[in-house]
C-alpha cells in the first residue's frame, strides 16, 4: 500500500464486554498494519463492569453513548477520522491482515462489503449457518460478519437507523444493497457462538428467522424489538 492510502477507523460497539474486548483489541493489533488503522474506537451504552477500564488500558479511545449498537455506531462514526469505517462486534475477531483486505476492495472500487463467518464451534448445524455467509443475498447478511464501509457512502446513506434497537444492521446493509454492489470477502471472521449456547440453537435461529419474516412483511422496529425482547432477550 502507498503511504497515502486511506486509513481505516474501527468502530466496536459494546456493553458489558470485560471478558472479550481486551482480548479483541489486542488480537486487532497484532494482526494488522498500524499504518493502515487510523483508530480504534470504543463505544460503550453504559456498562457497568470494567469495560471502559479495560479499553483505556489498551490505548484505544472510549466514548460514551446512549444504550443501542445504532446509536453507538453512529457515534463511533462520526468521530472517527479514517477515510473507511470498520464496524466489528466485540465478540468477533477478523482475519489475519484484515486490514489489507479492506484496503485492496476499496481500491477496487467496492464501497462497502463484510466477510464470510464462521463460529468458535464445531456443531454442524452452526457451521451450516455460517456457511451461508459465502452467499451474495442479504438475508445471508448480519452483523456478526463484520462491515466495512467508505465513510462518504456511510455519510450519503444516513448510516444506521436509530429507530432499530434490533435488526440494525441488516436493516442499514439492505440499503447498501440498493446503492452499490456489496462485497463479500473470500476471508471468515469467527465469532463467539454464546447465544446459541444459552438459548439453543434451533431456538435462536428460529426466532431470528421469525423476525426476518416480520421485516420482510411490513414489521417496523418497535414490533421486532417487542419480539425480540419476547422471545430472545435474556
Amino acid at each position: 500500500m502507498r503511504r497515502d492510502s486511506p486509513k481505516i477507523s474501527i468502530i466496536i460497539p459494546v456493553l458489558n464486554e470485560e471478558d472479550h474486548i481486551g482480548e479483541l483489541i489486542n488480537y486487532i493489533l497484532k494482526n494488522s498494519t498500524s499504518r493502515h488503522i487510523s483508530e480504534i474506537l470504543v463505544i460503550d451504552g453504559g456498562s457497568s463492569d470494567n469495560t471502559i477500564s479495560i479499553v483505556q488500558k489498551t490505548g484505544a479511545t472510549v466514548f460514551t453513548s446512549e444504550k443501542g449498537r445504532a446509536k453507538q455506531m453512529n457515534l463511533g462514526a462520526n468521530n472517527s477520522k479514517g477515510d473507511i469505517l470498520y464496524f466489528l462486534h466485540a465478540d468477533t475477531f477478523p482475519p489475519k491482515n484484515f486490514d489489507h483486505h479492506i484496503l485492496n476492495a476499496i481500491s477496487s472500487n467496492q464501497k462497502a462489503g463484510c466477510f464470510q463467518m464462521r463460529f468458535d464451534s464445531n456443531n454442524w448445524l452452526l457451521q451450516c449457518f455460517a456457511w451461508f455467509s459465502r452467499y451474495s443475498h442479504r438475508i445471508c447478511r448480519g452483523g456478526d460478519q463484520s462491515l466495512f464501509i467508505s465513510k462518504e457512502l456511510f455519510v450519503k446513506t444516513k448510516g444506521f437507523n436509530e429507530d432499530y434497537i434490533v435488526f440494525e444492521d441488516n436493516e442499514f446493509i439492505s440499503r447498501l444493497y440498493q446503492r452499490t454492489i456489496f462485497k463479500i470477502l473470500p476471508y471468515h471472521v469467527k465469532t463467539s457462538a454464546r447465544k446459541y449456547r444459552k438459548l439453543g440453537i434451533v431456538k435462536l435461529q428460529y426466532h431470528f428467522g421469525v423476525i426476518h419474516l416480520k421485516n420482510y412483511l411490513g414489521a417496523g422496529p418497535d414490533k421486532l424489538y417487542d419480539y425480540y425482547k419476547k422471545k430472545i432477550a435474556v
